[in-house]
């Protein structure tokens, strides 16, 4: 049996339940879950701090041990997504061709929206072809406020957000 750990941190974009193993960061989500009877654990309460310093913009870049299920492909995706850089945002087209798998838009697509891992493993920096902002399942609002936040920290990033 593998023991689940779990610390819950109050953020500007909602409650985030921050759920580890006894060696890695296994989910990071704003859904409710039933936490009843989980302890924190040195990992959950890691990536509390480092998602506390992300969101007072003391942290650009996460160093925290990951592990999510998925398949090769989707490991590949995610794997990628880390590679963006803080207040940047790539198209879906430009993330598959930087894959060199430009005909794979919606599988990409798809392995993004699996991803467990919110904030850290950087979904949210993926962008429409055409500059808007698609596909976040934390909500579009929380994705706007992650790009908004990273752009006025960094003092960079797209000047306007299109919905």
């Amino acid at each position: 049996m593998i023991n689940q750990y779990c610390t819950i941190i109050e953020s500007p974009v909602g409650p985030l339940r921050i759920f580890a193993d006894d060696q890695f960061i296994t989910k990071i989500t704003f859904k409710d879950s039933d936490t009843t009877d989980l302890i924190e654990n040195q990992h959950s309460k890691l990536a509390a701090q480092q998602l506390q310093d992300y969101f007072t913009g003391k942290l650009q870049t996460f160093n925290l041990p990951l592990a999510q299920p998925g398949t090769e492909f989707q490991q590949n995706v995610w794997n990628h997504l880390i590679t963006i850089n803080y207040a940047s945002t790539i198209s879906y087209l430009q993330f598959s061709k930087q894959m060199n798998n430009p005909l794979a838009i919606r599988a990409i697509a798809a392995a993004n929206g699996k991803n467990n891992l919110a904030i850290v493993v950087p979904c949210h920096r993926v962008i429409g072809s055409n500059g808007r902002l698609v596909g976040y399942a934390g909500g579009l609002w929380r994705k706007q406020w992650l790009l908004e936040h990273e752009r006025a920290v960094s003092g960079k990033g797209q000047t306007a957000l299109i919905f």
